[in-house]
């Protein structure tokens, strides 16, 4: 049935994540903070003196971000170099390498870096908690939103040694044990909300993306339902009161993409397998396809935030067009269940998507004013 955003009652506040009105986390790093790295590379200032600049800026881009309106704040990814690797290098048996070739993005190709699987998988003193720690202590009223990788992630960018792992059951187990054990330590230092970042599901989008999945032996209806897995029976133990999403992404460097194609070949496993509380979907441009895979969306708690304005350009979207397409969402999922945020981070790498720090907070405006409106 069609829900027309003028004639549905519905509000904009929400208590509970996500929210009306979001965002995917990363955050365009700072000259200030990308100098100082640079500092730290060569030996002219210490690790604790680039944390204390990376501490000052945090503080100061939450502080903007409350400005702006958004109800959850993250701290951008400023420390990170990558929205994964930064994490995935981190976890117990996994260690962080300079690939061959970096990562090829249409027309843009990253540095060269991986992860490799080295030892068994676990989760104990991570780096990210105190990353979190700080965050949280300084959002006072607004929620601290922490970003991670989702456990997808390892095993599709990953090199994984045989000799570690001879088979998928076991690799699958250690990983989401790892992932149980992290959810509970951020819940621990106080997050009650998370997000997984996933792009893996993106390979399944198109033929030319399973063709190559076909190329390595794989088959990719078993690896849907490997993915889905790792996701249920990683976040199976989170406690009542903690939330968790996850974004969808095609792939986000310098304002370029990776992957094409709509939600249609996996519609089902993602709308009705997953056991998230919302997804967070990209929808900003036509390499997105439509919104009739939502149809599967069975779960009346399940919140949808639309990607509907594009994070890789300055330009602010025509708020009428929008709220169509808002409006055009609703004929599959009730409105009540839609959200709006841009459709990716502003820098999934440190290097950041191409426009500036100002045009950012515009576009986040963009989103709080356009879903005022809609969800007034």
């Amino acid at each position: 049935m069609v829900q027309n955003v003028e004639n549905v009652k519905h509000t904009f506040q929400t208590i509970t994540p996500p929210f009306r009105a979001d965002q995917v986390g990363s955050l365009l790093r700072p000259e200030r903070v990308k100098h100082a790295r640079l500092q730290k590379a060569a030996g002219k200032i210490t690790a604790d003196q680039l944390r204390e600049i990376e501490n000052e800026e945090i503080i100061r881009i939450v502080q903007k971000q409350k400005e702006v309106g958004l109800q959850a704040v993250t701290d951008g990814e400023l420390r990170r170099a990558w929205w994964h690797f930064d994490f995935l290098e981190n976890l117990d048996g996994v260690e962080g390498y300079d690939s061959e070739n970096g990562l090829q993005f249409h027309g843009k190709t990253t540095k060269a870096h991986s992860v490799k699987v080295t030892g068994k998988i676990d989760f104990t003193n991570h780096p990210m908690l105190d990353d979190y720690k700080f965050l949280h202590s300084i959002t006072g009223d607004s929620i601290a939103k922490m970003t991670i990788p989702s456990p997808n992630m390892l095993f599709f960018r990953g090199k994984i040694a045989k000799e570690v792992y001879h088979d998928q059951e076991e690799f699958l187990h250690d990983l989401t044990i790892a992932y149980q054990k992290a959810i509970q330590a951020f819940y621990d230092a106080g997050c009650r909300y998370l997000q997984l970042d996933d792009t893996s599901w993106s390979s399944f989008f198109s033929e030319d993306g399973v063709r190559k999945i076909l190329e390595k032996g794989q088959n990719p209806k078993q690896l849907q339902q490997f993915a889905a897995r790792a996701i249920n029976e990683s976040i199976v133990n989170r406690p009542d009161d903690m939330k968790i999403t996850m974004h969808i992404c095609r792939g986000n460097f310098r304002s370029t993409w990776k992957e094409s194609g709509g939600y249609d070949a996996v519609s089902e496993i993602l709308f009705d397998g997953l056991n998230v509380d919302g997804l967070f979907l990209e929808f900003d441009d036509n390499r997105s396809g439509g919104f009739e895979p939502l149809r599967y969306v069975k779960r009346p708690d399940l919140q949808i935030i639309l990607g509907l304005i594009t994070s890789k350009f300055g330009e602010l979207e025509n708020p009428g067009d929008i709220k169509r397409r808002i409006d055009e969402a609703s004929k599959f999922v009730n409105l009540n269940q839609l959200g709006l945020s841009p459709q990716c981070g502003f820098a999934s790498t440190e290097e950041g998507n191409i426009l500036t720090e100002e045009q950012q907070w515009n576009k986040l405006r963009h989103v709080i004013e356009i879903a005022h409106d809609v969800w007034k």
